[in-house]
């Protein structure tokens, strides 16, 4: 059975299928050695490269999933632009992962990758309404109103839209916590300046029932089996979960000490440095 290219890429894992076209444009893509063209189908058999190496179909793959620890500064980008370090080159990954969801630049915490193109695909979608739990500190003190002000719904003229109502948190005297169920381009960021407010950090904690947890900055770790059924369910590939909703929101992560990345990227890792005190 044939299958377009870009989703043959998308379900392997290796981007989205609108970046799968890029790629393709770019000349990077080559089917059974030959420079493959957008729209173009493939089939069982052929031979799919990336940049010269062969690129594993979605049947072929073993599932990988990891929860990572995004640095400040660091982008989420399969190519790097001009001195930017992206995440794909900063974990050095032995196999080919890709993310699944964003962390803007200035952001850290939470990011999830894998190899799987539908894990991916579900997660970018906005439409299901997936959880996302965020600490964000201030430049101010957080008051009463701008909490409701938050949790209400926040006009925003640059993206012409209202955001969802979520729940939002006091932690500090200039700390919130707040839940999303969308996923804005700089959401909180530019919520927290319609209300006069300016981040000073913002760190993503939790994704549906994945959570940071105490993985440092630059760390990672397998997402565990009974994360991934839970995982699954919620992303409606599975009948049950392993656990119900309500013990879903009491989860406690593991506090064995994450796997750090295999490879140093020295040089990677400096420029992320300069640009987290920066």
């Amino acid at each position: 059975m044939k299958i377009r290219l870009n989703k043959y890429l998308s379900e392997a894992g290796i981007c989205s299928r609108r970046e799968a076209d890029r790629l393709v444009e770019a000349g990077r893509v080559k089917v059974d050695g030959q420079k493959a063209v957008v729209g173009m189908q493939v089939e069982e058999g052929q031979m799919v490269t990336l940049d010269g190496k062969k690129v594993q179909g979605a049947s072929e793959n073993r599932t990988i999933l990891l929860a990572v620890h995004k640095p400040r500064g660091v982008v989420c980008s399969n190519v790097s632009q001009r001195e930017e370090v992206n995440i794909i080159e900063y974990l050095n990954y032995p196999e080919r992962i890709t993310y699944a969801g964003r962390l803007d630049k200035d952001s850290e915490g939470l990011l999830l990758m894998t190899n799987r193109g539908d894990i991916i695909h579900q997660m970018m979608k906005g439409s299901h309404g997936h959880e996302k739990e965020y600490e964000v500190v201030v430049d101010r003190p957080v008051t009463d109103r701008f909490l409701r002000a938050m949790a209400s719904g926040v006009d925003l003229p640059e993206l012409k839209v209202r955001t969802r109502p979520c729940q939002v948190e006091r932690m500090g005297e200039r700390t919130f916590r707040i839940i999303l169920t969308q996923g804005l381009n700089r959401q909180i960021r530019r919520m927290c300046k319609e209300q006069g407010y300016r981040v000073q950090k913002l760190t993503r904690v939790r994704i549906l029932n994945i959570r940071l947890g105490h993985l440092k900055a630059g760390a990672y770790r397998k997402v565990t089996e009974e994360e991934m059924k839970e995982l699954m369910f919620f992303l409606g590939h599975k009948k049950e979960p392993a656990a119900s909703e309500k013990e879903l929101g009491a989860l406690i992560t593991s506090k064995r000490q994450p796997a750090a990345p295999k490879k140093e990227l020295g040089a990677l890792k400096k420029q992320a440095e300069r640009r987290r005190r920066g």
